[in-house]
């Protein structure tokens, strides 16, 4: 399961319904009220003026071409008061009829205006959604033992793909590889930063057989090519990538990461969440100042029936309309065991309702469970600290042993 720039509506798609075309009917059946109450009213009361609702009216509800129809329409009932009440040469009729045809063309030109602006829409937002596909490829549903459920929520609203990234690969082993970062910046200036990291990774997930090489060969490559796809035009200061890269063998429950400077992740086991710090943390990709010697993997125990929860800060430094930011850990524990599609969806409503509209950063989501059976509902948890990880675990539950 996954969501990509969720609450966008196109703008042309409102602007071209159906609905709205029949609804041109109301401003046809204006200028003949209008129309028919004018010759109807003595010659010292003008409701002509009042036609130009009409055009204005069909603005709103279809295109430039049908309003100028329309207002074509109401000059022409302008027009036919006019002969009616004292002639066409009179400078109050005339004056009119000039008002409502200039009027009317400005509303037109307006309306032109918007169609375009929403048609250059249209098309940019059909680019972000093709560049999405090829940069940030949805991970499979299902990888190798692993079940994938993933959200993503760009913060600029004309795109639907910012500076956080994440990738699910295959290694050789066999094992799933993953990495989730978040470049500095947002929208759509990180693109090319996040391209290089991707790139790297999938290029390198088989190739290399443990995962300090892995890192280290991404290291290499921000370092060599962030310089060449950064916006240093725009935004001068330091470039790099936080980034969490993991290992998780298809055998066995062992599993290893490396965090450079990465939020960490969590991990959902039965009653327990656990913050899973890295012992070995490393700098952001793109710093430069370490050797790859000096890449050391920190262990963890994932078994059947876990769930890894990645992201982005993006998700944690979201805040309320109070400054409040969004408490993650709390949350995922208060809310009842279940598949990662579920937990995803109550993460998802929670994050939107939290900060009462969308996040003003780009903000990432990867969840990953190892083939799982049904647990039960999980209950309330509350915060402890053990052997270095900030675990929540159940009220008046003993925590389980550390693996």
């Amino acid at each position: 399961m996954g969501y990509v720039g969720v609450r966008r509506v196109s703008v042309d798609r409102l602007v071209e319904q159906p609905s709205g075309r029949g609804l041109v009917a109301i401003p046809l059946a204006l200028i003949v009220v209008i129309t028919v109450v004018d010759l109807h009213s003595p010659t010292s009361v003008h409701l002509g003026p009042l036609l130009v609702i009409a055009p204005a009216l069909t603005a709103s509800l279809a295109g430039p071409r049908l309003t100028a129809v329309v207002g074509v329409l109401a000059v022409a009932a302008q027009v036919f008061i006019a002969v009616f009440h004292g002639g066409l040469t009179t400078a109050n009729h005339v004056a009119q009829i000039i008002a409502l045809t200039v009027l009317s063309a400005l509303v037109v030109f307006v309306c032109h205006v918007r169609e375009r602006r929403a048609r250059e829409l249209s098309r940019a937002r059909s680019v972000a959604e093709t560049a999405q596909r090829v940069l940030l490829r949805p991970p499979p549903r299902r990888i190798g033992p692993l079940r994938v459920a993933w959200l993503y929520l760009a913060a600029e609203d004309e795109t639907q793909i910012g500076g956080d990234l994440f990738a699910v690969s295959r290694a050789a082993q066999p094992s799933t590889r993953v990495i989730i970062g978040d470049v500095r910046g947002k929208g759509l200036a990180s693109i090319g930063e996040a391209s290089v990291v991707l790139g790297s990774f999938r290029e390198g997930a088989h190739r290399y057989a443990t995962l300090p090489e892995l890192t280290a060969a991404l290291e290499v490559s921000v370092c060599r090519d962030l310089e060449d796809v950064a916006d240093t035009e725009h935004d001068p200061g330091e470039h790099f990538i936080t980034a969490l890269v993991l290992d998780i063998p298809d055998e066995g429950p062992d599993a290893w990461m490396i965090n450079c400077g990465h939020p960490p992740p969590l991990l959902l086991r039965n009653e327990e969440v656990t913050i899973l710090h890295p012992r070995h943390p490393l700098p952001p990709l793109g710093m430069c100042e370490l050797p790859a010697a000096s890449h050391r993997p920190d262990p963890f125990t994932f078994e059947t029936g876990d769930i890894l929860l990645l992201y982005t800060d993006g998700v944690i430094e979201a805040r309320s309309p109070s400054g409040v930011f969004y408490p993650l850990l709390e949350r995922v524990a208060s809310f009842p065991n279940s598949s990662p599609d579920a937990l995803l969806r109550h993460i998802h409503d929670d994050l939107l309702a939290h900060v009462g509209d969308h996040p003003n950063d780009d903000a990432a989501l990867l969840i990953i469970e190892r083939t799982a059976s049904h647990h039960p509902h999980r209950p309330h948890f509350a915060a402890r600290p053990v052997d270095g990880h900030h675990r929540l675990h159940a009220t008046g539950s003993p925590p389980s042993a550390e693996r």
